[in-house]
């Protein structure tokens, strides 16, 4: 076998889609005469600053000589590779070794690249190490991730599919003809094995991009029959060509467990603390909240971080917003200057009750201070109270789990509806 892994052919501004590259040189190695056993997109860290939006690496699993792959990966890319942007650097590796027999250096190698920042030398020494085929342009970023795609197959075990459908090349750039109805009709049949297909209640058909490149659509789930299904049934321009892709995507393999203590900037993580202020909205929508540490650190200093979910994560704000100084949570999400961006929260306890200034049992009104640690006193029935007194507070939250809408959502991030959560969820549809 061999696995040819490719990455960074696109362009922010200009389009393109590796995906759609790796397409090409699947059909161009099935044309020579080999057989492709399946096409893997891997989706790295979402913190690395230099990724377009969804720093996807590509892997095509494949039967044809090692050199001939090289030889036809580099045309494709060639040709296809938005290089005239110049943070577009692209790469490809060769290996000729089964996708589950990578060297343990290479699939750890993947791991990292999905959760820390990794630098072109780390990907070249591997990659000499293992005297691996490969071939870049510009710096030779997109080895990186190509070498990181080769590894992903042995190092991750949770996968999911995703059904892209393709534009004819001369409709690139201009304005998609997808019917939305059809999207919200299609979605509702392969809920929820087939997800994140539109954002019910914002109205948004999240599977369709609004960037240039060559994508019409692409439909995401658990299931690879599920989610043909759903792509066929959307009316929309002609459809080009489709493939079908074996991913990592929805699947929170981005989150590392981790203390207040240990966290840094570009990373993503799984943390437990506790609401220590109260949520604030700002300018712009954004609301912000601090979270700290149920243990101190070793010098008995307390522990916080800021955690925010920002205008584009819509209603979850809200869910935000119902947070209350004391309550327990674990939080999801990347680390950038110090703030975390909240992908998903989960309740673990909530304040229930709250101290209030007590009332008069005699006339119902509002006690007043009687003075300095002398307490409370109704002056009209000279009724008295040692103190504040605790009552039941009504909640909107409940335990368990909540996310971001399908319109906010991350590829790597997983919806709450693909289950294996630890605690009862919250699902947005």
């Amino acid at each position: 076998m061999t696995v040819v892994g490719l990455d960074d052919t696109d362009s922010r501004e200009r389009g393109m889609c590796t995906t759609y590259v790796a397409r090409t040189i699947a059909v161009r190695l099935e044309r020579a005469g080999a057989s492709v056993s399946r096409l893997v997109l891997v989706r790295l860290n979402p913190a690395v600053e230099y990724k377009t939006r969804g720093n996807a690496a590509l892997a095509i699993h494949t039967d044809c000589d090692p050199g001939r792959a090289l030889e036809i990966a580099r045309d494709r890319l060639d040709v296809l590779a938005e290089t005239a942007d110049e943070r577009t650097h692209p790469g490809v590796v060769v290996a000729d070794h089964d996708p589950d027999e990578a060297p343990e250096t290479v699939s750890r190698f993947a791991r990292r690249a999905i959760r820390t920042h990794l630098e072109r030398t780390d990907a070249t020494a591997l990659i000499d190490r293992h005297d691996y085929r490969s071939w870049h342009a510009g710096n030779g970023r997109g080895r990186i991730g190509a070498l990181a795609a080769i590894g992903a197959w042995r190092e991750l075990a949770d996968w999911t599919y995703e059904h892209i459908s393709y534009r004819d090349s001369d409709r690139w750039g201009t304005t998609r003809e997808v019917d939305a109805e059809s999207v919200f009709t299609a979605a509702d049949r392969g809920y929820p094995e087939v997800w994140d297909t539109v954002d019910r209640e914002e109205g948004e058909t999240v599977c369709v991009p609004h960037a240039p490149g060559p994508i019409l659509y692409g439909i995401r789930g658990d299931d690879p029959d599920a989610v043909r299904e759903v792509g066929d049934r959307i009316e929309s321009e002609p459809v080009d060509a489709s493939q079908l892709f074996v991913t990592n995507q929805g699947t929170d393999v981005h989150l590392r467990e981790g203390r207040l203590a240990d966290v840094r900037d570009g990373r993503a993580y799984r943390l437990d603390g506790r609401i220590a202020s109260e949520p604030e909205t700002v300018r712009g929508g954004h609301v912000f909240v601090t979270l700290e540490a149920t243990d101190d650190d070793e010098n008995g200093e307390s522990l916080t971080l800021e955690c925010a979910a920002f205008e584009p994560t819509k209603r979850f704000r809200d869910r935000v917003r119902a947070l209350r100084v004391g309550d327990r949570l674990t939080v999801c999400g990347e680390v950038s200057r110090g703030t975390l961006k909240l992908e998903k929260f989960a309740v673990r306890a909530l304040v229930t009750t709250e101290r209030v200034t007590p009332t008069c049992p005699d006339c119902g009104r509002t006690m007043k201070s009687a003075g300095r640690d002398q307490g409370y006193r109704c002056r009209d029935c000279e009724t008295s109270s040692a103190g504040k007194e605790r009552v039941p507070l009504e909640r909107e939250l409940e335990k368990g789990w909540y996310e971001v809408p399908p319109c906010a959502r991350r590829h790597v991030a997983k919806p709450l509806v693909r289950g294996g959560f630890d605690a009862p969820i919250h699902p947005e549809r």
